[in-house]
C-alpha cells in the first residue's frame, strides 16, 4: 500500500467520528429550534389564557362597581325623600311659629282695651312649645357598608393546585380568594352565594397552607361542587371525601367556623337545610375563610356579625 492511501484511509477514519458528531449536533439543533418554536407557541397560549383571566376579573369588578354604585343611588334617593318629607314638615313648622310671634308681637304693640280682653289667647299662644325635631345622624348613608371589602388587602389570590390522594380527585384550584382576616377563638360565619356556578368550594384553611402556597388540599376544610361528577363534595382533611346530592342546589352557602370546638358546619341559608358538619378534635392555628370559583359567574361574600351565627 502507497503512502498515499494509507494517508487517506487514515483521514477517512478520522472523519468517520466527525460526521457522526456533526449528525448529532444537527438532530440536537433540530430539537433545540422545535423547543424554542414551542416556547413561543406556549407563551402565546399562556399570554392568551393570561388576557382572558384577567378581562374575567376585569369584567367581575366591573359589576360589583355597577351594583355597588346602584346601592348607593338607591340609599342616597330614599334617604334624600325621607329628608325632603322632613324639611317640608319643618318648613311648615317654622311658618306656624314666625306667624304665632308675629301675632304676639301685633297684640304687644296694641295699645287699646281689646289687647286687655285678649291676653289670655295670647297668653296661650306664647305657652305653644314646638316639637324639637330628632337629630338627622341616622339618616346618614352608610360609608362603611358601601365601602367594605374595597381594599386589596381583603383578596389574596393564590395560585394553588390541590389534589386529594384518596379519591385522586384533583382540582387546579387557579382561582382562589382568601379573606385577609384569620380567626384563632371564637365562633364566626359567613355566607356564599355560589347562585348557578359550575364549580366551586367553600370553607376554611390553614394559615401554616398558606405559606406553603401549594399542595395544600389536605389543609382545607370544605364543601364543594363538582360540575363532571354533578355531586357535591365534603373534604375532612385525612379522611376519605363524602359525596352527596341534597334535595334542592343550594344557592348560597352557610359557613360557620367553630375554632373552641374544632368544627365547620355547611348550611343552605334559604331553606336553612343543614348539609353537613366537619368536626375536628381541634385546631391549633388560625383558620382562613377559604373560597374557589371556576366558573364565570362571581362569588359573593357576605360577612356576618361574630355572634350572628347558626348552630348545629
Amino acid at each position: 500500500m502507497s503512502l498515499c492511501q494509507s494517508n487517506e484511509n487514515k483521514l477517512k477514519s478520522a472523519l468517520e467520528p466527525l460526521q457522526k458528531n456533526l449528525k448529532v449536533l444537527e438532530e440536537a439543533k433540530q430539537d433545540y429550534d422545535q423547543t424554542a418554536a414551542h416556547i413561543k407557541t406556549q407563551a402565546q397560549h399562556t399570554e392568551r389564557q393570561i388576557k382572558e383571566e384577567f378581562e374575567k376579573l376585569h369584567q367581575f369588578l366591573r359589576d360589583e362597581e355597577a351594583a355597588r354604585i346602584a346601592a348607593l343611588k338607591e340609599e342616597e334617593e330614599q334617604k334624600s325623600r325621607m329628608m325632603r318629607r322632613k324639611i317640608e314638615k319643618m318648613n311648615g313648622e317654622i311658618s306656624a311659629l314666625s306667624d304665632t310671634i308675629r301675632n304676639i308681637e301685633k297684640e304687644i304693640r296694641a295699645e287699646d282695651v281689646p289687647f286687655l280682653w285678649n291676653i289670655k289667647a295670647t297668653m296661650k299662644w306664647a305657652q305653644c312649645t314646638p316639637k324639637i325635631p330628632d337629630v338627622a345622624s341616622g339618616i346618614q348613608i352608610d360609608v362603611k357598608k358601601h365601602l367594605s371589602n374595597l381594599t386589596l388587602a381583603d383578596f389574596l389570590l393564590h395560585d394553588l393546585e390541590m389534589t386529594d390522594p384518596t379519591t385522586e380527585e384533583k382540582f387546579d384550584f387557579h382561582k382562589c380568594v382568601l379573606e385577609s382576616e384569620g380567626f384563632n377563638s371564637g365562633t364566626h360565619r359567613w355566607e356564599v352565594e355560589v347562585g348557578n356556578t359550575d364549580d366551586w368550594a367553600v370553607g376554611v384553611i390553614t394559615e401554616s397552607a398558606l405559606e406553603k402556597g401549594d399542595s395544600v388540599w389536605d389543609a382545607v376544610w370544605g364543601l364543594a361542587y363538582i360540575k363532571k361528577r354533578k355531586k357535591y363534595l365534603v373534604h375532612n382533611p385525612g379522611q376519605p371525601d363524602r359525596y352527596f346530592t341534597p334535595k334542592q342546589k343550594p344557592q348560597k352557602i352557610s359557613v360557620q367556623l367553630d375554632w373552641d370546638v374544632g368544627k365547620v358546619t355547611f348550611s343552605d341559608v334559604l331553606t336553612g337545610t343543614h348539609l353537613h358538619t366537619i368536626k375536628k378534635h381541634s385546631f391549633t392555628e388560625r383558620m382562613f375563610p377559604f373560597n374557589y370559583n371556576e366558573s364565570v359567574c362571581p362569588l359573593r361574600i357576605i360577612k356576618i356579625a361574630e355572634n350572628d351565627c347558626l348552630l348545629f
